[in-house]
């Protein structure tokens, strides 16, 4: 990323902007440095002007201590100013749970997508987000990232096989580096459930699952339609939501079936009309 803007707490927010038309803001997910949004931002160019950044602490971003999330709203405040005022904002997982807190903020936002976001809607998998938290929040602290980055994947349903796996493999160093965000992860998430803050939400939304069930690679111990249920609780909330599904798609979904859904819904012709009829599913 070539490109900076900075922040109010003074910090330096990197970011790639490309294309031309209508605004739109990429937030990543958990162990993103800004890379995993980048081929569904090369999608996206030839119909809009996109601005994939990465968050604080990633990349080549700063990381400003204390860390709250009304600092990272900031970050977004900074990008919506560099990019004229205004924009749409998509949100993958996490990053998901990051732009409906920008949204009930109320931040210059055109329209909203988010994907895959990952609130506990049963009581066992909530249950174990308050146990991840009570434990990766001092992990983090302490500089126990590898304890840290385990719990995330414990958390996300990874069978202790796939994680021994995981980190025998050429990918934990680099999930390693960004590691210490986790804690910042978890805060963006609230209590893990949608908050009923949502409801004042007053932007059209477009609310996407993939489409996954029990036994998905690396989520084999989340229940059957975990992201579902959570988006059907979003769309539910949301008073101008539309409500989508998405078939055979993993967590980062391919640019080629989730990009035509965003074109469509923040194309400008889109903006002048509001949801009428039944949420679909």
């Amino acid at each position: 990323m070539t490109d900076y803007v900075t922040s109010t707490d003074g910090t330096s927010i990197a970011y790639d902007r490309q294309g031309s038309g209508p605004n739109v803001v990429m937030v990543g997910g958990g162990l993103d440095d800004g890379r995993e949004n980048e081929p569904l931002a090369a999608w996206l160019v030839t119909d809009f002007t996109v601005y994939n950044y990465a968050r604080r602490g990633r990349g080549k971003s700063g990381n400003t201590q204390p860390y709250a999330v009304e600092r990272e709203l900031e970050d977004l405040e900074a990008l919506l100013a560099e990019a004229g005022g205004t924009a749409h904002l998509f949100g993958a997982s996490s990053g998901g749970g990051l732009v409906l807190r920008a949204a009930v903020a109320g931040l210059p936002i055109d329209r909203l997508a988010v994907y895959d976001v990952p609130y506990c809607m049963d009581d066992e998998t909530y249950r174990r987000a308050q146990e991840y938290v009570a434990k990766v929040v001092p992990a983090v602290a302490e500089g126990r990232l590898d304890d840290a980055l385990e719990l995330f994947l414990w958390f996300a349903g990874s069978a202790p096989e796939e994680i021994s796996g995981m980190k025998a493999g050429p990918y934990w160093s680099a999930m390693r580096e960004v590691a210490h965000t986790l804690a910042a992860e978890a805060a963006c998430l609230g209590d893990h459930r949608p908050p009923k803050e949502l409801a004042g939400i007053t932007q059209p939304a477009l609310v996407v699952d993939s489409g996954q069930s029990a036994g998905a690679p690396g989520m084999s111990g989340l229940p059957k339609n975990f992201f579902a249920t959570a988006a059907d609780a979003i769309a539910d909330l949301v008073p101008q939501a539309e409500r989508r599904t998405l078939h055979d798609q993993g967590h980062v979904a391919t640019p080629d079936t989730l990009g035509p859904l965003l074109k469509t819904f923040f194309a400008p012709d889109r903006a002048q009309h509001h949801l009428t009829g039944p949420k679909a599913r």
